[in-house]
């Protein structure tokens, strides 16, 4: 059964919009990658209290893990040039059978 990954992070959502649009290959080519190992799904959220939030579906953590090792310096760089500090730390969440699921493809 897959995962669901969450990363929160302290930043600004603008600046990751900006560079988003700024640099659309870059955020492509992470995508790109992340596909390549086995990525379901993947979005950015964002609150109004300067939080962004990394939601994906991996096939299992360690498939995730993998991909993040790999891509970590790239990442990284892209998280110090949109004003994030620290060090990112997934979660991993599993879904609960609960017979009320909607959306992602229920």
């Amino acid at each position: 059964m897959s995962v669901i990954m969450v990363l929160q992070m302290d930043g600004d959502p603008a600046k990751f919009e900006e560079y988003a649009a700024a640099n659309p290959e870059k955020m492509a080519g992470i995508k790109d990658k992340a596909v390549e190992k086995g990525l379901i799904a993947h979005r950015f959220f964002a609150d109004d209290n300067g939080h962004v939030l990394v939601v994906d579906e991996w096939p299992d953590r360690e498939t995730f893990e993998g991909f993040f090792g790999e891509v970590q310096p790239e990442v990284g760089s892209m998280l110090q040039e949109v004003g994030v500090s620290g060090e990112p730390h997934p979660q991993f969440l599993r879904v609960l059978e609960t017979h009320d699921k909607y959306g992602w493809e229920s």
